[in-house]
């Protein structure tokens, strides 16, 4: 009966594929091929700013997952979320590696926030909706996962469109904070920072900081050498995960050397 609801409502109201465009389809094969690209990949932008986690994606921006995400955050094509919080849960896990076991804690995805404006403007929350899908997905797969929205913009920032690397990093620097009652949430779990898209990784790099910012609560278990309810320096955010990241990060990935020094040590 859904099929058949399907193809009738495609003769009334014709669909195509957000990626390309191919009539009678959401999603076309090759689309969803590009979508899931050869897996997910550590990847990096070039200049690199300072305090960026470890960040994986799973393509690249270019061609049929450009208009995906495009079709997704701008024009409003809701469904596309599913498909692409299947290729975001593929990110996270990589940035979250293995699971340690049964009494593995949950993985907490804070997504990076979208501005009231745009947020208004599109009708939705591009970010967040696709966060959500991706902790489905992964929950499906028998990973506990859930979705954690503690970051907020606390000033006005300019469009990112347009801007380039260093731009952004001044229009970003400081503008995000952890939302009150926000710091005991992330002691629940293993946080990823997710992002529908990486490219000067200036919004992550933010992110990154903003959580590490925090003093966190008192926790049986996590202090080291702190007295009872002595608050505590945030903890540094080493990962994050994205649908899609440049092509040159990919590039950049793959040409350098073995070894990577990241803050805490090897990879």
């Amino acid at each position: 009966m859904r099929g058949w609801w399907r193809e009738i409502a495609g003769l009334v109201l014709p669909v195509a594929c957000g990626g390309c465009g191919r009539p009678r389809t959401e999603l076309c094969p090759s689309c969803v091929g590009a979508l899931r690209g050869t897996g997910p990949s550590l990847v990096r932008p070039s200049p690199e700013p300072a305090g960026l986690p470890e960040v994986h994606a799973a393509a690249p921006y270019a061609g049929g997952v450009r208009e995906l995400l495009l079709a997704h955050k701008e024009r409003g094509a809701l469904t596309l979320a599913r498909p692409l919080g299947a290729a975001l849960a593929t990110a996270v896990e990589a940035a979250a590696g293995a699971p340690t076991g049964p009494g593995e804690r949950p993985l907490l995805l804070v997504p990076v926030p979208s501005s009231r404006r745009s947020v208004r403007a599109r009708g939705h929350d591009p970010t967040r909706r696709v966060a959500l899908a991706a902790a489905a997905r992964l929950r499906r797969t028998g990973r506990a996962a859930r979705v954690v929205p503690v970051l907020r913009q606390r000033r006005h920032v300019a469009d990112q469109a347009g801007l380039g690397a260093p731009a952004r990093l001044a229009n970003l620097a400081g503008a995000l904070e952890v939302v009150p009652g926000g710091a005991r949430l992330l002691t629940a779990g293993r946080v990823v920072l997710v992002d529908d898209l990486m490219t000067t990784g200036a919004s992550l790099a933010e992110a990154a900081r903003a959580i590490g910012s925090v003093h966190l609560p008192f926790i049986h278990g996590i202090p080291h050498g702190l007295p009872a309810g002595s608050p505590q320096h945030g903890f540094e955010q080493r990962v994050a995960a994205v649908i899609a990241s440049s092509p040159a990060s990919f590039e950049i990935n793959r040409n350098s050397p073995g070894t990577w020094i990241v803050a805490g040590g090897e990879r």
